[in-house]
């Protein structure tokens, strides 16, 4: 293996270049292909891990490999770092159709969290079998005949129907990793397939040190095959500033190529300056000081073109001079103006600049793109970590209205597109719009960089919507909330940001952060409301069902017009067999929203599994008319017609719910019981086979 203390100067960076093509010509298939295939690049910020990386992504590039990269601004979770990279992979590879398959049926499972199983209250020919059988050999046992003599095998298959029942409900209820473990095993079918028609398939992934909070565990899982066979030609390359896990990391050890990137030596420094023109050795001798050796700050500070010492005047951090140096220098105004404005978005795209750097700007987008502190890909660009924490510091300390008042202005044109989106989306569906979310998000750290004490409490309230989505989108509401403590450094945002980023470290992190949202006095009550209703929610999720209503009860006394509380309270009831709470419950949801197809779905399945099945049909036809594509809805009302009787309507169903969507297995098995009781056995033994 070839372990490389290698500078980041140019000889370093040129032995890391050929260190990693080196290790791209090597053929992954023969006897002597090197173990190696992993990187880490490791540092400080601004040692120049990005950079090196983009050196061996056009090397790799070059060596015929297909090559993807996610980082801070793309991962959020790991189903939003795999759509991203299969994204583009998919750019030089070609259509991954496995991958996108496997997205619809993640989006399918998510959608069926919310959506309980039809319970029949008849025993399935199949736990019939099972439990005559299962008798059967009981009564082989010596000694046991007086058991099976007690025993009921129609009493028993009906219990066994029910535990079954649970079972599908409680695993469909957690969710979780069952979507995740689909979308890996689809995106290392999508390697293998690459990696026929291609050399190389290089995955990097910069900022670890942010990324390997979502990553870190999958990565190790991926590695261990755990999601299949990871191809031989596939490079994975980290960048980040720590060493990796020491406990979780060690059986890789052997495999992972480190490769720690230090400061510029002095001769390296002197070397960067001579090629930029800054040959002054009093100069020179100041760069070195205040650069520290950070190839960022000596290219900022070169590209200034320092005449004299006291171009350098070294009063303040070394970082914020560094910065405010390389920005003086730059000639044009306009310029000038530009790269301080657009430090204060969180990302850039042309409509943000335009935004951000106003009409004086036209025309310079392409200018910044080029600056070297700026980098990102696809639709969105961004500044260097610490160039843009130089920047803001300064502009917050320098003139704190002008701060104010550029970030209200932003803070409203976020709005503005946020409104934008609203008129094509309803109401319910705006948090599961991503653009929506990401309008909303930027818009709640610029409203709180402008009035962090004024904002705090409408920005919480939003955190609390976060956490009723899922736990990658509450992680990203708080990271942005976070972002806006550090950039303001507001003691009181300083505070709740560290409260937020401790109950994210717990063991159910949506529980634990609403907690915390829930300490906060100044919710309003609809807020704290929502707050109970996903508190509630999370806890039937995780088969806590007396806590989830104590919740929900709460939730719909704080806002007897919160209309989901109302509704997931009567699932609760639904479950613990309250029928008649949960018709209640059910329909008060419904005077709240006429149309909520979910709330009339479950009040439809509480009348079936009370008995009252021409109920049952009437809330599940109102339902399909509102949706008339769920397969949730078609199933429970096929199941209510054949309880009834009825067993053509209820094979008609049935038959549209496996038309809709043919993964559901269970369904094909109460078409076969349909089949069976109306008397046709050989359908009856074809859906069942």
């Amino acid at each position: 293996m070839i372990r490389q203390r290698a500078k980041a100067g140019f000889v370093g960076r040129r032995a890391q270049l050929t260190l990693f093509t080196e290790n791209l010509a090597k053929d992954p298939f023969s006897e002597e292909a090197p173990a190696d295939f992993l990187f880490h690049v490791r540092g400080v910020g601004g040692v120049g891990k990005s950079t090196l990386l983009r050196q061996w992504q056009e090397a790799a590039r070059r060596a015929d490999a297909v090559t993807a990269v996610v980082d801070e601004n793309d991962v959020h979770g790991v189903q939003q770092a795999l759509v991203e990279l299969v994204r583009q992979l998919e750019a030089q590879g070609g259509p991954c159709k496995e991958f996108g398959k496997a997205v619809e049926q993640s989006g399918r499972e998510q959608a069926a969290q919310a959506e309980p199983l039809p319970v029949d209250s008849e025993a399935s020919v199949s736990s019939r079998v099972m439990t005559q059988a299962a008798l059967g050999a009981t009564s082989l046992i010596p000694g046991a005949g007086f058991v099976t003599a007690m025993a009921n095998p129609e009493a028993a298959a009906q219990g066994l129907d029910r535990l079954r029942s649970a079972s599908r409900s409680r695993s469909q209820r957690r969710g979780g990793r069952g979507g995740e473990l689909g979308l890996s095993r689809a995106f290392v079918a999508e390697l293998e397939r690459l990696c026929r028609r291609k050399r190389w398939v290089v995955l990097f992934f910069d900022t670890w040190e942010q990324t390997a909070h979502y990553l870190d565990g999958w990565l190790l899982r991926l590695l261990d095959e755990e999601f299949g066979p990871v191809p031989a030609n596939v490079v994975i390359v980290l960048a980040g500033r720590d060493e990796l896990a020491g406990r979780d990391w060690a059986p890789l050890r052997a495999h992972v190529v480190d490769v720690p990137l230090e400061v510029f030596t002095e001769a390296e420094t002197r070397a960067l300056l001579t090629s930029r023109g800054v040959t002054e050795p009093a100069v020179a001798e100041a760069v070195l000081q205040l650069s520290m050796g950070l190839p960022l700050l000596v290219e900022l500070l070169s590209l200034a073109r320092p005449n004299t010492v006291e171009d350098l005047d070294a009063g303040g951090d070394f970082a914020d001079v560094a910065v405010e140096r390389f920005v003086q220098w730059i000639t044009d105004p306009k310029k000038r103006e530009a790269v301080r404005a657009c430090a204060l978005p969180l990302q850039l795209n042309e409509d943000i600049f335009d935004a951000a750097a106003g009409p004086e700007a036209e025309g310079l987008w392409e200018w910044l793109c080029g600056q070297p502190f700026v980098s990102g890909r696809g639709d969105y660009k961004h500044y260097h970590a610490v160039v843009r924490a130089s920047m803001i510091h300064q502009q917050r300390a320098h003139s704190p209205q002008g701060w104010a008042s550029a970030h209200i202005r932003l803070a409203d044109v976020q709005a503005a597109w946020r409104g934008s989106v609203e008129e094509r989306l309803p109401e319910a569906k705006r948090w599961e719009e991503v653009e929506w979310r990401r309008h909303r998000a930027d818009e709640t750290y610029h409203r709180l960089c402008a009035y962090p004490g004024t904002y705090l409490t409408a920005a919480l309230e939003q955190l609390v919507h976060g956490a009723g989505q899922s736990v990658a989108v509450l992680r990203q509401w708080i990271e942005t909330f976070e972002q806006a403590a550090r950039d303001t450094a507001e003691p009181i945002l300083l505070l709740w940001a560290g409260r937020l980023q401790s109950a994210l470290t717990s063991d159910d992190p949506v529980l634990a952060c609403l907690g915390v949202l829930l300490s906060h006095g100044g919710l309003s009550a609809d807020g704290r409301s929502r707050a109970f209703t996903y508190r509630g929610n999370r806890l039937y999720f995780c088969d806590r069902e007396e806590e989830a209503l104590a919740e929900l009860d709460r939730a719909v006394a704080l806002n007897t017009r919160n209309g989901t509380a109302w509704s997931r309270r009567g699932e609760v009831h639904r479950w613990f067999g309250h029928y008649d709470q949960a018709v209640a419950d059910f329909t008060t949801a419904l005077e709240l929203e006429p149309t909520d197809a979910w709330s009339l779905t479950l009040r439809g399945e509480t009348h079936q599994q009370a008995g009252r099945y021409a109920a049952a049909v009437a809330d599940l036809t109102t339902a399909l008319e509102h949706d008339p594509t769920s397969a949730w809805a078609l199933s429970a009302r096929g199941i209510s017609h054949r309880q009834a009787g009825h067993y053509d309507r209820a094979i008609a169903d049935l038959t549209s719910a496996l038309e809709n969507d043919p993964t559901l297995t269970w369904v094909r098995s109460q078409l076969g019981d349909t089949h069976r009781q109306a008397g046709s056995y050989d359908q009856a033994i074809a859906e069942y086979t």
